[in-house]
Parts: structure tokens; C-alpha cells; sequence
């Protein structure tokens, strides 16, 4: 008799599973893993479905979400009126409209003129000079990170923070309660409140929570903005690489920023404060009032545009625009990302670039912090490389930077790897930068790293052993999962 009921309950949650699968039609690669994970491990892989299967938000997120999409837009029409680039500007190509129009379509804002962008791979330059922008901060200073960790000049950043704060500035810090886990459990959060800074973890977790909505859908961003003059973002997590996850045996974390200055720093603002806002307990106009965010006046030339992606955000806008940026290239395609577990899509696009005898250049770390992925990621070399792409592992330690530059014209720079959890599950931001300048300093730091890195070449790749293979294709088939 138990025996029966064990099969019935199995038989109900497989078609459980089959049934939400069919009505909620996923990608074929995405609804065969799961219904294939479902059968590999019974009831195991029926609940993992339903508690991380879909990009299932909660109703009361969902409507915070709508409601931030408007804010996002209110807080922006200011912005659009004093500065949006107009069309038929000469500063944009004519190939380049479309890919502003479509950028506009998706995340809601079209590209601004008028900025001043100074890349800077220097992790620990990068962290006094937020930390000097934090100083000298009048109005307000809005932050938000995945990760936080103790040690280093992160503690040069939380003082220059509460020093702000003290002095009467408005600080407002938006964490994610996962990435930074360990540090909402230590002493800092706290030395941040009693200075007066308004700190808050974004998206929690808990079995509740797990029940209403996905609990690993996570605020990737990262994003520092002073005054809504300045801001920054890019790669870097609030961390000091000779701190952090030293036990790893990947070596130093390497990572790039950008600091804005000019009119995409108040939409970057915008962006960090429709997120505090869709945490709720707040309305968009008391955030408004306090951080007297306001249109920035030009300190350039450089037209950006902020691509802020996420579940029940942006739909596929961030898939469309890399499909986009690699479809229109002519000469030259490098990109640089840490976990490279592409959609089928952006593998047939970077294949199809080669055929047109586009360079494509992958940069990833020859070291990874998650083996998982590594051995997912290893199994796209082979079709990668055998369509004449090429594929550089960087020796110097974690790269972390995630870039991509086309034809030394166009880039995408930010937070989002190129794979299938920013694509789908992070809450990410990009810019997409139409400045020769930048695009030209961009692709010297890319260059930086390929001299650092060494080519896979594909028939030594071809001879490595089976066992590895086998690993790596099973791997592959969890991608839609990762």
C-alpha cells in the first residue's frame, strides 16, 4: 500500500511538472532540463522546480515592479527633456539608431549626451577614489551592491559613508541580503545605521518567501552615485581582491569601473532608486524629496545609455541588444566575462559573425570560482573555436570584468555575464556606450588582459579525455539550470 502511494504522488508531481512546463512554454532546452532534471531525481527534482523553475515573482513584488517601471520613467522624463539625444543626431551612426531605439524599447530610456566616462581597471584605485567622491558628497550618496565584505579599503568606503552621513548628507545603501550574507551578519551594517545611513537588503529570503516567489532571483548591480553629478559602475562588488575569497584558489578577483559624470549619473540614480523604492515602505516621492535627485548638466560629449535589466523588468531586452551588438559587427567582436554559459542564440550569433570573417574574441579566467560552471562554459569551446573563433583564458587571476566592444565604435559595460542567470534571473545594469573614445580605452584593457591570457587552441582541445567531455556535456545540459 505505501508502495502505491509513493508511485501515485510521484505520477501526480511529474505531471505537475509536465503541466506547468507545457502552459508556461520556456525554451525547449530550459523545459527538457527540468523535465529531465524531474525524472533523474523523483520528488527532489519536482520541488526544485517549483521553487526556482520559473521567473515566478511574488504578486505583491510584481506589483511593486510595475509600479517602479512608472517611477523609473517619472523620474526620468525630467532627464529626457534637458538632455536626450535627439534623433538624427550626427554623434549617432545611422546603424547606430536603431540599436538607441531598440535600447529605448526595452529599459525605457533612450541614450544621453553630455557625458565625461574615466575607465579604471585599478580595483584599489577605484575604491579611494568612491570613497573621496563619497567625501566630498553635499546632497546625497546612493549606493547598491550584490557583495559586501569586510577588510581593506571597503572600510575606507563605509567610513567615508558615515562621515557623509553624519555631516547631514542623505545615504541611502541597498545590499543584496544574499551576495552579502556574511556581511549583514557582522558588525558593519550596524556601524552604518548608528552613523545614520539608510541601509536596506534587497530582495530577502526565506521559506515564506520561497513559497510566493523565487528566492535566487538576485540585485546584481552595482551602481554609486553622489550628488546625482557623479557616478559609478561596472564589475566591482564592495571588495578589496586581497581579502576576498582568498581560500578559492582562483587567485585575485580583477574587475573594471566606470566614472560617470554628466547626465547618465542621474539616470543611474534613478535606477538604484526605483530599486529602494520596490522594496517597499516607501513612496518614490518621499525618496525623491530626501535625495533631491535632479538632471545633471553635460560634462561631455559621450552619448550612453542605461540598460536595466531584470525578471519582470526588461522581458528579453538584454538577450536582444548583445544579439544585436554581435550581429551588426563588421571587423571585430571581444568580449570579456567571467562565466561564459551562453543562450543557443548568442552561440549561433558569434558563430555566425566568425563565418562573415568578424574577429570574435573570448577573454575568460582560466580559473573560475565555481566548478560547476566551468566545466557548463568548457563545453561550448570546441563549436566556438571549430567556427573560427577564439578563445583566450586569462592567467592573472579571476577576470571579472564584463565587456564587450564591436568594431571599436560601439560597447556594452556593467554588470551582466554572458550567461543565462544575467540574461534571466539578475536584476543587472548596463551602459551602452556610443564614444570612440571610451569604446578605444575599453578595448586597450581588454587587450591588457588577452596579454595576460593563452589561446585554446583547437586541436590540443580536442585531445583532452573522454572523462572531461563526458563532464562537460553533462554539465551543458544543466546550462538552462545554472
Amino acid at each position: 500500500m505505501t508502495s502505491l502511494i509513493i508511485i501515485v504522488i510521484h505520477a501526480a508531481l511529474m505531471a505537475a511538472v509536465i503541466l506547468r512546463v507545457l502552459l508556461r512554454r520556456p525554451a525547449r532546452g530550459v523545459a527538457l532540463a527540468w523535465l529531465l532534471m524531474a525524472m533523474m531525481l523523483p520528488y527532489i527534482g519536482a520541488v526544485l522546480y517549483f521553487l526556482i523553475g520559473e521567473r515566478r515573482i511574488s504578486r505583491s513584488r510584481a506589483e511593486r515592479l510595475a509600479q517602479m517601471q512608472g517611477d523609473f520613467r517619472k523620474i526620468t522624463a525630467p532627464h529626457i527633456a534637458e538632455n536626450r539625444l535627439l534623433r538624427g543626431s550626427t554623434q549617432l551612426t545611422p546603424e547606430e539608431r536603431p540599436l538607441e531605439r531598440a535600447g529605448e524599447s526595452f529599459f525605457g530610456a533612450p541614450a544621453f549626451t553630455g557625458n565625461s566616462l574615466a575607465l579604471s581597471g585599478d580595483t584599489l584605485a577605484m575604491l579611494r577614489h568612491i570613497a573621496a567622491d563619497i567625501e566630498a558628497a553635499e546632497r546625497s550618496v546612493l549606493v547598491e551592491f550584490y557583495i559586501w565584505t569586510e577588510g581593506g579599503l571597503t572600510r575606507d568606503v563605509l567610513d567615508a559613508l558615515t562621515r557623509a552621513a553624519r555631516r547631514g548628507v542623505k545615504c541611502l545603501v541597498l545590499v543584496d541580503a544574499m551576495g552579502a550574507g556574511r556581511w549583514w551578519r557582522g558588525p558593519e551594517p550596524g556601524l552604518l545605521r548608528g552613523a545614520g545611513v539608510e541601509l536596506r537588503a534587497a530582495l530577502p529570503v526565506g521559506l515564506l518567501r520561497g513559497i510566493a516567489g523565487r528566492t535566487d532571483l538576485r540585485l546584481h548591480r552595482k551602481i554609486v552615485v553622489v550628488d546625482s553629478r557623479i557616478a559609478w559602475t561596472g564589475s566591482m562588488n564592495m571588495v578589496d581582491p586581497r581579502f576576498f575569497k582568498q581560500d578559492s584558489g582562483v587567485g585575485e578577483w580583477v574587475d573594471a569601473m566606470v566614472r560617470i559624470e554628466g547626465p547618465v549619473a542621474g539616470v543611474l540614480g534613478a535606477v538604484m532608486i526605483s530599486d529602494w523604492v520596490a522594496e517597499g515602505g516607501v513612496t518614490l516621492e518621499q525618496v525623491l524629496a530626501a535625495t533631491g535627485l535632479a538632471p545633471s548638466s553635460a560634462r561631455g560629449q559621450a552619448p550612453v545609455q542605461v540598460l536595466a535589466s531584470g525578471p519582470g523588468e526588461s522581458g528579453d531586452g538584454l538577450l536582444q541588444i548583445m544579439l544585436a551588438l554581435i550581429n551588426g559587427a563588421r571587423h571585430e567582436v571581444v568580449l570579456t566575462t567571467p562565466y561564459f554559459v551562453p543562450e543557443d542564440a548568442l552561440v549561433t550569433a558569434l558563430r555566425g559573425a566568425a563565418a562573415r570573417g568578424v574577429r570574435v574574441v573570448v577573454v575568460l579566467p582560466r580559473r573560475i570560482d565555481s566548478l560547476l560552471v566551468r566545466h557548463a562554459s568548457r563545453s561550448f569551446f570546441d563549436e566556438i573555436i571549430s567556427a573560427g573563433c577564439e578563445i583566450y583564458e586569462f592567467k592573472a587571476g579571476l577576470l571579472h570584468t564584463k565587456s564587450i566592444t564591436v568594431d571599436g565604435e560601439q560597447a556594452m559595460f556593467g554588470t551582466a555575464n554572458f550567461d543565462m542567470r544575467s540574461l534571466w534571473l539578475n536584476y543587472e545594469v548596463s551602459l551602452l556606450v556610443y564614444d570612440r573614445g571610451f569604446v578605444a580605452d575599453l578595448r586597450a584593457l581588454q587587450q591588457s588582459y588577452l596579454d595576460q591570457s593563452d589561446a585554446v587552441m583547437l586541436v590540443p582541445w580536442a585531445k583532452r579525455p573522454v572523462g572531461a567531455r563526458l563532464i562537460e556535456s553533462t554539465m551543458r545540459l544543466m546550462t538552462p539550470l545554472l
